[in-house]
């Protein structure tokens, strides 16, 4: 009985998952993307690459932070000052052992980790149900109201593998203010 609770809970939540990111579509696959971002109110994707110069990671700035934008003509666009300096960018600090600890420069308290994992590979790590995954996308769910400096963030959704057994793990979070 409790099996079949727990597939019903699974289905349920699926459920909310797909129906909270209907219609929205999904960055071609490239060697450099670590992950993406999407929220509401519109299609437009934030793509998080690795930022390497002639294969070696540029150390300074780990990680490439651009739009792509698909409410328009599905273009490539970098960050504007404003967008890269109070919501999207990527602060990265380097930790002793070769990691890097990221965090969107807009919301500190949810740390990402850059490092090579046991492919030899450079992913982004991230908290999901308590284990860290290889992060593979963020979908923040705003709301009406709030203003452009702050806006009414309901929740966001952080997906990844779980590099243990290779399956997709979703959590969905409440902004802490």
């Amino acid at each position: 009985m409790l099996r079949k609770k727990g597939f019903l809970a699974l289905f349920i939540c699926w459920g909310f998952l797909a129906a909270a990111q209907e219609g929205f579509p999904t960055p071609p696959a490239t060697n450099d993307m670590m992950f993406y971002l999407q929220r509401t109110p519109n299609t437009n994707t934030i793509v998080c690459d690795i930022n390497l110069e002639s294969g070696k990671l540029d150390e300074d700035d780990p990680i490439h932070v651009y739009w792509i934008r698909y409410g328009e003509k599905g273009q490539k666009e970098e960050l504007s000052f404003i967008q890269r300096k109070f919501a999207y960018g990527i602060k990265a600090k380097k930790a002793e052992d070769g990691s890097y600890k990221l965090n969107f420069v807009s919301y500190s308290k949810y740390a990402m980790f850059l490092m090579k994992a046991a492919d030899g590979k450079y992913h982004v790590f991230a908290p999901v149900n308590g284990k860290m995954v290889i992060l593979t996308s963020i979908f923040i769910k705003i709301n009406k109201g709030g203003t452009f400096w702050s806006p009414n963030i309901e929740y966001f959704e952080v997906k990844g593998i779980d590099p243990a057994t290779g399956t997709e793990v979703m959590e969905r979070k409440k902004v802490l203010k």
